[in-house]
């Protein structure tokens, strides 16, 4: 396929800055000072602007035919950032530069998933294989930088962010042009099956809300150490990859909606075990697994889908719809109930809540069956 080679270059070096970023950003702003109060600021900005700005983008996107030099301006202001980022002094600056960054650089991988399916075409099973190297570069960077980031080293952290946004700047000017259907100036109506999947994909990530923000410390609570810990996040995305090596087998045997079905009524089953049975390893351990399933899956049928039941003209809106109120909305809302559930009823009912959220998934995405997705 025309662009194979860059579109996985592009995800593994995206998703190397998101590992750096989610495994040792919070550490590096308390060596910088802030307290936790602040870093929770400079953290949910990137949230806040994943909720409105790619929807602008994607718009943009769709009038314009212009993907690709989106996505470079995306690169850039991440460039921009993590240059800047040891020269501020202080919590306003640095938040400041987090969240005019979070506006640009939140059009990037709606509009690369975008590209990616219209590279694709008919043969969307071979999304796996690409996206696939976006999970080996975020594992790669959460496990050699906890062996090259000491707390000593952790100064450097923004320059090795920046060594990976320049490589993902570099790559994005030699990302394939889209095949466009450059939409009219008036929006097409958001039609019953896209309300679904929307709805199904903000479940979801609301399901997730609980694991990312608390699934450490449940298990540190039960008394696991931090290298099994580490091992268990590990497990599951290489569980992920696996199932993003398999795609192309399922996609050609089974219905999205079905994917979608049987990954939402797995988080109903993950979600369940973490909650009363965590003190069970291997049954941890096969709940771990089931990430293949919850995300991996999911999350590839999902944005597959998008560009069924979004017509051509809106493809990127789709994509960036979907980043916006599936990961956006959903992951701040989710982490919201997981923290009000901890603390009102502790981990069971926590994790619980994300069963139940998994289950509404699988509800909204049964009608995506019954309009033959």
């Amino acid at each position: 396929m025309r662009g194979a080679f860059s579109l996985g270059a592009f995800y593994f070096a995206f998703f190397v800055c998101t590992g750096l970023s989610v495994a040792y950003f919070p550490p590096y702003l308390a060596a910088r000072g802030l307290t936790a109060g602040e870093i929770a600021w400079v953290l949910a900005l990137p949230q806040l602007a994943r909720v409105v700005a790619p929807g602008a983008w994607g718009a943009l996107a769709d009038r314009t035919g212009a993907l690709r030099a989106i996505v470079i301006l995306a690169s850039v202001a991440n460039v921009a950032c993590f240059a800047l980022l040891p020269a501020m002094p202080g919590f306003a600056a640095i938040a400041w530069l987090v969240g005019l960054t979070s506006i640009a650089a939140s059009a990037g991988l709606p509009l690369v998933e975008a590209m990616t399916f219209a590279a694709l075409g008919s043969e969307s099973g071979r999304y796996g294989p690409i996206r696939l190297w976006g999970s080996i570069g975020f594992i790669a960077a959460v496990l050699a930088g906890g062996v090259w980031l000491e707390p000593r080293a952790l100064p450097l952290l923004p320059y090795a962010m920046l060594a990976f946004a320049l490589a993902t700047l570099a790559i994005a000017c030699a990302l394939p042009g889209a095949t466009v259907h450059v939409a009219a100036p008036t929006g097409a109506r958001l039609t019953r099956a896209a309300a679904a999947l929307l709805a199904a994909a903000l479940c979801m990530s609301i399901a997730h809300g609980t694991l990312y923000a608390f699934f450490t410390l449940h298990l540190q609570r039960l008394g696991y150490g931090g290298s099994l810990i580490g091992v268990l996040w590990t497990l599951g995305v290489l569980a992920e990859i696996a199932i993003f090596l398999l795609l192309p087998a399922l996609f050609r045997r089974y219905a999205l909606s079905t994917i979608l079905m049987v990954s939402a009524a797995c988080g109903v089953l993950r979600f369940l075990a973490i909650a009363w049975l965590a003190d069970w390893l291997l049954l941890l351990a096969a709940a771990q697994l089931l990430h293949a399933a919850t995300f991996g899956s999911f999350h590839a049928a999902a944005v597959a889908a998008v560009q069924r039941v979004f017509p051509p003209g809106a493809h990127a809106r789709g994509q960036a719809l979907f980043s916006s109120i599936g990961y956006g909305a959903g992951g701040a809302l989710g982490a919201l109930l997981a923290g009000w559930a901890w603390q009102a009823a502790g981990p069971g009912v926590a994790f619980t809540v994300s069963a139940g959220a998994s289950l509404m998934g699988l509800f909204f995405a049964y009608p995506l069956k019954r309009a033959g997705l």
